[in-house]
């Protein structure tokens, strides 16, 4: 089950470097199998939480020990990543039923995100 989830949060996260200038906390650290924390500098957590919600994804700002908490993760400020950055931070999580389809459904979602980020950058630039 383990080599599972770490198979699909691989092919998650592939999917998710595709996007120019995103980050993966801790990528080559020992960590669970079935977590991904990630972002793009600009994004705000709050519009890829609705984002991906809209796509039928859920995920979380954050860690998991501070649901309910708007604020940075006090890991990622230990960890010396600045507070804008941290405020972006977008954590996935896999499960037992979770498939290749869901993978597909999430990174969807996310590109839709992010084409629209990308795009506002060029706007802005």
């Amino acid at each position: 089950a383990v080599q599972i989830l770490q198979g699909l949060r691989s092919r998650l996260e592939g999917g998710l470097k595709e996007t120019p200038g995103m980050i993966l906390f801790a990528a080559d650290a020992p960590r669970l199998p079935n977590t991904t924390l990630f972002t793009v500098p600009g994004l705000k957590a709050e519009t890829a939480v609705i984002g991906f919600d809209l796509g039928g994804i859920a995920v979380s700002s954050g860690s998991a020990c501070s649901s309910g908490k708007v604020q940075p993760s006090l890991v990622l400020a230990a960890m010396g990543v600045g507070r804008e950055l941290a405020q972006g931070a977008v954590r996935l999580s896999l499960g037992w039923s979770t498939s290749e389809a869901d993978i597909d459904l999430a990174l969807e979602a996310w590109r839709k995100l992010a084409d629209g980020l990308l795009k506002g950058r060029r706007n802005t630039a």
